[in-house]
């Protein structure tokens, strides 16, 4: 009994542990399910209020350029500036908090996208 509890508290403590700054980062996106004229008011409303200049043309940001990426981006750059509060991701409903960072899910879907089967040998 006593190895059972030590193998189920070991589990638990080795797979269950995060570092505290990890655990206290989110971000704001999209819900897949947005509307275009949904997303197209998140981005007037987020940008008329915090700067978004990442988004324009050959800013940080500004690729992949298309609707919901743009209007994740604005969403939650609002949503940092403003406390990272829940009310602050709402957007009518079509906000979703998430405790993955977005930029790294974006850049391995490009790599899967571009991945033709060949080793890159640059």
């Amino acid at each position: 009994m006593a190895a059972k509890l030590f193998a189920f508290l070991f589990l638990l403590l080795s797979v269950g542990t995060l570092r505290a700054d990890e655990a206290e980062k989110t971000w704001c996106v999209a819900k897949p399910s947005s509307s275009e004229s949904e997303l197209l008011e998140n981005v007037k409303y987020a940008c008329d209020r915090v700067d978004c200049g990442i988004l324009k043309k050959g800013g940080a940001c500004f690729l992949p350029d298309n609707l919901i990426n743009h209007a994740s981006i604005a969403m939650n750059i609002y949503y940092q500036c403003n406390g990272r509060n829940t009310w602050n991701c709402h957007f009518g409903g079509s906000g979703l908090i998430t405790v993955t960072d977005p930029s790294k899910l974006w850049r391995l879907s490009i790599y899967v996208n571009d991945w033709d089967g060949e080793e890159d040998q640059s």
